[in-house]
């Protein structure tokens, strides 16, 4: 009889097993479809929910977990793709502006000529008279119109540079180059503006090379392009200092001025393409609202970054940081 009972208790045992398993994968089998119906419902729709997986299975947690890791990067690439496209919309239609505006008075002056020239030959008895007279009037709006169209060419070449370093076609080749070199080069080229316009500039570079990650020409346009913006829309300041500070990693290069500045809540939005905004000194300090845009993409190019911190009618600082090389 105990034989019997002990094998009986075996028996009952084993089927308690076998029905664990069984409702185990029956149990999975539905939580399984569970996941599927809801994480079709979430593409379908585009809700934005997570999915939830209420069981102790190990295996299903870990799928869900992953599933809704997924989610969310697709999440965030379709929000920084509805960035872009609100950025680029909003660019086409700034530069459609900045594009007719020049035309538009290249256009008025070339007008005016005509209608003077031709007034000119109708009306005026002495013809020599009145041709020195419409040539000297002519040659001032020739030299407007050819201002206006210089501007025009430079943003459109500004445009098409920032359009091929986002598309990839820019080669920015990096070496290693000294910071220090270029740094004096870049200031050198502005020095008679500099000493023209009574500017009062500092240096702080070191007298020994300091190298880093980088390509000159890139590091170059970047440097032209923050002296130029501190000439032109810090000049109140009457200051410019160019200096370098390094760490184990990294190579800062500062840029400063004590003109207008520019308030902290626009730091950032200094850097957005053809960034515009009233009574600011953000626009001024983009020039066409594109040369900011371009070094920081250049900066980033080569490993590094651009950033901004400014206390208006104080200090405004731009540092380019690149990678250090030994």
């Amino acid at each position: 009889m105990m034989i019997v009972a002990l094998e009986l208790l075996a028996a009952v045992l084993a089927a308690v097993v076998l029905y664990q398993q069984f409702a185990f994968r029956n149990g999975a089998k539905k939580r399984l479809r569970e996941l599927h119906q809801k994480l079709k419902e979430i593409l379908d729709t585009d809700s934005g929910e997570r999915v939830m997986v209420f069981t102790d299975n190990r295996e299903l947690m870990e799928l869900a977990a992953q599933i809704n890791r997924l989610l969310e990067e697709k999440a965030k690439t379709e929000a920084d793709f509805r960035r872009s496209e609100i950025s680029s919309r909003k660019m086409l239609s700034n530069i459609s502006h900045d594009l007719k505006t020049p035309l538009t008075v290249i256009r008025g002056y070339l007008e005016i000529m005509r209608t003077r020239g031709e007034a000119a030959l109708e009306g005026q008895a002495d013809l020599q008279v009145a041709a020195e007279t419409e040539g000297q009037a002519n040659l001032q709006m020739l030299e407007k119109a050819e201002q206006k169209a210089q501007s025009l060419m430079e943003l459109i070449d500004s445009f098409f540079s920032l359009a091929k370093i986002e598309a990839g076609d820019t080669e920015v080749a990096l070496s290693r180059v000294d910071v220090c070199e270029i740094c004096r080069e870049s200031v050198l080229d502005f020095y008679e503006i500099l000493t023209g316009a009574d500017f009062q500039v500092e240096i702080g570079l070191p007298e020994t090379p300091v190298y880093a990650q980088g390509n000159r020409e890139a590091l170059q346009r970047i440097l032209s392009n923050l002296i130029s913006n501190v000439i032109r829309y810090g000049s109140e300041g009457k200051y410019l200092g160019v200096s370098l500070r390094t760490d184990e990693r990294a190579v800062y290069i500062d840029v400063t001025d004590k003109g207008k500045g520019i308030e902290s809540a626009f730091a950032q939005s200094v850097f957005e393409r053809l960034f515009t905004m009233e009574d600011s000194r953000s626009r001024s300090v983009q020039g066409n609202g594109l040369g900011l845009t371009i070094a920081k993409k250049l900066a980033e190019k080569m490993g590094g970054d651009l950033t901004l911190e400014s206390v208006p009618h104080v200090r405004t600082v731009f540092t380019v940081t690149l990678k250090r090389a030994l």
